[in-house]
């Protein structure tokens, strides 16, 4: 049974915000020196998604917005484009959260799917419009499907790991009735 009290949900609201620090870290550290031909899974995005549907009570869009914010900033992408399309999505994946909750896994893993490539699609038409300079449509899409392919692994790490597993009716109950 998922904690549901006060207390549990800011720390996690916390450790959220300190694993997408740790995670923005890792990638900005020069490990690798060559030119890569593949894109790697946006982790982020995957992280704010397994959040979002499975207790979006522990992913408010503030902190998912400045979480994505930061890293546009940090990862010289054009600031806030992302980040928007991040909270909007994840905002849509929370109206439908109640849903996937009685749904099985693949349901929830194909309408993230959807979601990533709509946000994607978004962000490269917005920047298209805007004539921003961006990476090769096949890198782009090299990185939605490695997200995809990387989101059970995601899920698993934040339900086994973190006990970020998805709330059951009455706990949602709860949380409704508290608010």
């Amino acid at each position: 049974m998922a904690n549901t009290s006060p207390a549990r949900i800011w720390t996690m609201r916390l450790a959220y915000v300190a694993l997408a620090l740790l995670v923005m870290f890792f990638h900005l550290l020069p490990l690798d020196t060559e030119p890569r031909y593949w894109a790697p899974p946006d982790l982020l995005l995957a992280m704010a998604m397994v959040w979002s549907l499975r207790r979006p009570d522990f992913v408010p869009a503030l902190s998912i917005g400045l979480v994505m914010l930061l890293a546009d900033l940090l990862f010289h992408r054009p600031p806030g484009l992302l980040a928007l399309l991040t909270v909007l999505g994840c905002e849509f994946l929370k109206t439908r959260a109640a849903a996937h909750r009685e749904n099985t896994f693949a349901s929830e893993w194909l309408a993230v799917a959807l979601v990533l490539a709509g946000i994607a699609a978004m962000n490269r038409l917005i920047l298209v419009l805007f004539g921003v300079q961006q990476a090769p449509l096949s890198l782009t899409v090299i990185q939605v499907v490695m997200t995809i392919a990387a989101y059970p692994l995601a899920v698993w790490v934040s339900q086994t790991i973190l006990g970020v597993r998805k709330l059951s009716p009455s706990e949602a109950e709860t949380l409704v009735s508290r608010r």
